[in-house]
């Protein structure tokens, strides 16, 4: 069998390890939806002047994609390995023959599928309900969520080489990402002149958000590639390949 049947059979029999656990499907999903209905409801009619007086929906679907991306990607990832690695799953896989690098790209494949399908799914239900336009720049946002999805992915694995155990894996993974979706403005505009912004300018979650929303801006002032955005995730996506390479394991901690 060749190396890419190899890797669409490990992504399909991810896919189906997903789908069988209807928690891990129905949450992956149901927040960023259930977060567009609820502030975009509330928040319907208003416009962000920092923003150039844009509707504020027009900045909060794509700020719901990265954050249902950054999910389904680092967080996702971050927790699976980790409880599959305490529960033994990753030294049995070991002493199989599946390539090690197969079975991370598998990983790694269905997180994207899983992004891409929850992508598709808010920009439609912000079209239909909330008056939001299409992406005017639609293969800057698939160039945008290509490399969003792999740099979170190698976020995921480095985070999961740093937790101890599966217990712990739930709660540091969420100190992690959730306050640096907060600090990124994932849920709430920031001024580009703030210190908070200057701040989140560090980190790649507010690049992310930043690049998902110029393939989205409706007075298209931010045409163009977002390079400044692609370069500061795929260095972020660097540091996370080099941790995961040097810590990353496949049996649980001992002691």
């Amino acid at each position: 069998m060749s190396d890419v049947a190899l890797v669409a059979r490990q992504v399909r029999f991810e896919q189906k390890t997903f789908w069988r656990n209807p928690a891990s499907a129905f949450f992956a999903f149901a927040f960023p939806l259930m977060f567009l209905v609820i502030f975009g409801t509330l928040n319907r009619g208003a416009r962000i002047q920092a923003l150039g007086d844009i509707p504020y929906n027009a900045y909060y679907v794509p700020a719901l994609i990265t954050f249902g991306v950054v999910g389904a990607c680092m967080t996702n990832i971050s927790m699976t390995l980790t409880i599959r690695r305490d529960s033994g799953v990753l030294k049995r896989l070991r002493g199989t023959p599946l390539p090690a690098w197969v079975f991370m790209a598998g990983v790694i494949g269905s997180s994207a599928v899983v992004s891409a399908i929850l992508a598709v799914l808010l920009t439609a239900a912000g079209m239909l309900f909330y008056g939001v336009s299409a992406p005017l720049h639609p293969a800057t946002l698939l160039l945008v969520l290509v490399v969003g999805a792999i740099s979170f992915c190698a976020l995921g694995l480095a985070l999961s080489a740093l937790i101890p155990n599966a217990d712990a894996a739930p709660a540091i993974t969420n100190a992690v990402v959730l306050p640096l979706l907060f600090l990124s403005g994932i849920f709430y505009p920031l001024d580009p002149s703030s210190i908070l912004s200057h701040i989140a300018d560090w980190f790649p979650m507010r690049h992310f958000a930043l690049a998902v929303f110029a393939a989205f801006d409706p007075q298209g002032n931010r045409s163009g590639l977002p390079a400044l955005h692609l370069s500061a995730m795929l260095t972020w996506g660097v540091v996370g390949v080099a941790v995961a390479v040097r810590r990353f394991r496949w049996e649980p901690r001992r002691g």
